[in-house]
């Protein structure tokens, strides 16, 4: 599933095209994705300007000037691809429509923004602007990793006698939104940190010290686009590029990158997830 990485990628692909612009016409192909539509989508953004696109942990909320918002999350397979923008940032034509296609934004700069979701796991759904963080959604989520809400003495606190493993403190979005699977591993490889190690067992400066390595690694994977492993695709339809530089995560047995370490990258099952992580330089 789409981490913040994908999801950010995606909404700065989507901005150009959407920002400021018109939706001309909202075409709603099903009545659901993985929960019903709102009533009349359709017809509720169609007409409406885009005034801001933001994303809020793993969903892109799309604010119009209706007073309302579209809340997007692309679930497992969703895409959402420009084509025909008359900015000349997306070189593809209009595609012809697909079997998935189940809502396609028609806009008035000539852009045409396509959702396909092979798997029906994505969602839409819209609600007003000035109480959507009381969305059922929303409202639950952390504070995000990227913003001043998200320092040293939350983590601290967040962590403090808490005797669940630092991987699933960290997968929590209560505590910190949008980070998932892959760059949790990734986050507690630098930070020499085992995925095993009970979070209110770790001494408050090596927690203080993940704050800085977890916005590190994602910033470093927005700037590469985010990660393709399976279904993800950028905004003009291309892969991401991230997963080539993985240091742990999808890498069992292959040798640590740690210079001087001798040990392989080994796999456990963590609630249900796959964790990777060196043995000897996480402690």
């Amino acid at each position: 599933m789409p981490e913040l990485p994908e999801v950010e990628t995606v909404r700065r692909g989507l901005s150009p095209a959407m920002e400021g612009v018109v939706i001309e016409r909202a075409d709603v192909n099903r009545p659901d994705l993985r929960w019903p539509f709102p009533d009349q989508m359709a017809e509720r953004l169609s007409g409406q300007r885009v005034d801001r696109l933001r994303r809020r942990s793993k969903y892109i909320l799309a604010d119009l000037d209706s007073g309302e918002t579209l809340l997007i999350h692309l679930g497992m397979s969703g895409r959402m691809t420009v084509s025909g923008d008359p900015l000349g940032q997306f070189v593809h034509n209009h595609p012809a429509p697909e079997k998935h296609d189940h809502v396609v934004f028609h806009m008035a700069n000539g852009a045409r923004i396509t959702f396909n979701d092979p798997r029906r796991f994505g969602a839409m759904d819209l609600l007003p602007t000035d109480t959507a963080h009381e969305h059922k959604l929303l409202s639950v989520l952390g504070p995000e990793p990227l913003g001043n809400d998200f320092h040293e003495q939350h983590l601290i606190d967040a962590f403090r006698s808490k005797n669940t493993p630092v991987k699933s403190a960290l997968l929590d979005q209560r505590i910190v939104a949008g980070l998932g699977n892959i760059y949790v591993c990734e986050a507690l490889y630098r930070g020499g940190v085992s995925p095993r190690r009970k979070a209110g067992q770790i001494s408050e400066q090596r927690v203080a010290a993940l704050v800085p390595i977890i916005r590190q690694v994602l910033e470093e994977a927005i700037r590469a686009g985010g990660s393709s492993l399976r279904d993800f695709r950028q905004a003009d339809g291309e892969l991401g590029y991230f997963q080539h530089s993985f240091d742990v995560y999808g890498r069992e047995d292959e040798p640590c990158r740690t210079e001087g370490c001798d040990a392989k990258v080994k796999r456990i099952t963590q609630s249900g997830r796959s964790s990777f992580y060196c043995a000897q330089c996480q402690r």
